[in-house]
């Protein structure tokens, strides 16, 4: 499932970011790709162990817990620390490549398998020309390029890219998340459901009958197919 998560920032969050990565410490991108993804990668990132890193880790994921629509398409288990990047200049872009299936933590502090891979914009669309991430699914392409402060997610198992930025930069962060549910298809269907859930809720409330019958669909299948 490929999913525009609108909001995830408000604008203040954005330029708290914004000034924050202003000062922050760039270096080679390459410092977390694997091996086939080394080679296809041009961009600068900020080193895991700042303090700038962990001042913005605690910002996004404050920006995803409040967020109904991350949660419901997410079902997050695992979610591995937010990363961020930067494209322009000379090391502005990176090549058709796939995640690891496996996310290794830093310190042996565990693992996370990527199902899903997340960029959270944090520039706008105005603010640099190309830098889209292209996404591969068997429809065809998808070109994403969102609002600062919005974010996609998209299932890790995708060949991807993003294309060169020809002018200014483009900031994001980027991390995974192992779900609860590992399979796309069944993720997929409970977001619908619990979509079309709360919208009738909003018109007919929480106690009608039909309410509370879909409701408990939803928690069977997801008691059927959930990892806790």
């Amino acid at each position: 499932m490929l999913l525009h998560v609108r909001d995830v920032l408000t604008p203040d969050e954005v330029r708290q970011a914004r000034d924050v990565l202003a000062r922050a410490p760039w270096g080679d991108g390459r410092v977390t790709a694997g091996e086939q993804s080394a080679q296809a990668k041009h961009n600068e990132q900020l080193p895991e162990t700042s303090p700038e890193t962990r001042t913005l880790q605690d910002l996004v994921l404050r920006g995803l817990e409040r967020h109904p629509v991350f949660f419901s398409a997410t079902l997050p288990k695992h979610i591995s620390p937010p990363l961020f990047n930067r494209y322009g200049g000379a090391a502005n872009h990176f090549g058709n490549h796939v995640d690891s299936a496996v996310r290794y933590l830093r310190n042996g502090a565990g693992r996370v398998r990527t199902d899903i891979s997340c960029t959270l914009f944090l520039t706008g669309p105005d603010d640099y020309e190309g830098g889209e991430l292209v996404i591969e699914h068997p429809g065809g392409q998808q070109q994403v390029k969102l609002p600062a402060g919005h974010m996609v997610i998209y299932p890790g198992t995708s060949v991807h890219r993003v294309e060169p930025v020809t002018r200014g930069h483009r900031l994001a962060s980027f991390f995974w998340i192992q779900s609860m549910v590992r399979s796309d298809e069944q993720r997929r269907l409970l977001f619908e459901m619990d979509t079309h859930l709360r919208q009738l809720r909003g018109s007919i409330g929480e106690t009608d009958p039909a309410v509370i019958g879909l409701t408990g669909t939803y928690h069977n299948l997801l008691r059927q197919w959930v990892d806790t």
